[in-house]
């Protein structure tokens, strides 16, 4: 394959400035990946500036888009989102809190498969911790939070239809 003939054409055509694909292609037989590596391996220097040059391409002028706002960083974003919840559910967020023994309160390595593993506060906030109640057989949630957690399948699909969803094809 790399006899002492093609070794020495690899070395002009390498020294003129050709690329990989074009010196195997002149080769032939070779792919550019082998060019490559036995340029490696031969340790030639990088490749000489081509000899014809490249033609300038006209540039298109230039206008100006407007972007996207720049992207808030994680505080901010933790900021926006408290902001934005509803005052339902901070309140239900405070009564779970007054409501909660701080006995039962979980941390991460506290919790069990008997204990109420509802998320409360900001996990990136001091005081963060779960619901740490008994939890249901089957469930990672107390009585209370499996309520939140999961709605029946009725009110599920009395939702979707008033959305114009339907389970065999999407609405847009």
């Amino acid at each position: 394959m790399w006899t002492d003939e093609r070794v020495e054409l690899l070395k002009k055509l390498w020294a003129e400035g050709l690329s990989a694909s074009q010196v195997a292609k002149q080769l032939g037989g070779v792919t550019r990946n082998a060019v490559i590596g036995k340029v490696h391996r031969l340790g030639l220097s990088g490749r000489a500036t081509p000899s014809r040059p490249a033609r300038a391409r006209p540039q298109a002028p230039r206008t100006l888009v407007r972007g996207r706002p720049d992207p808030l960083t994680a505080e901010a974003r933790n900021e926006e989102r408290e902001s934005s919840n509803t005052a339902e559910r901070n309140e239900s967020s405070r009564s779970e809190e007054r409501g909660l023994e701080p006995a039962e309160r979980a941390t991460v390595l506290t919790l069990t498969e008997h204990t109420c593993k509802w998320p409360i506060g900001d996990p990136g906030r001091p005081g963060f911790h779960f619901c740490g109640r008994g939890a249901d057989h089957g469930s990672p949630y107390c009585t209370e939070h499996a309520r939140m957690a999961y709605q029946p399948v009725q009110a599920r699909r009395n939702r979707e239809r008033n959305a114009g969803i339907r389970k065999d094809r999407l609405v847009s």
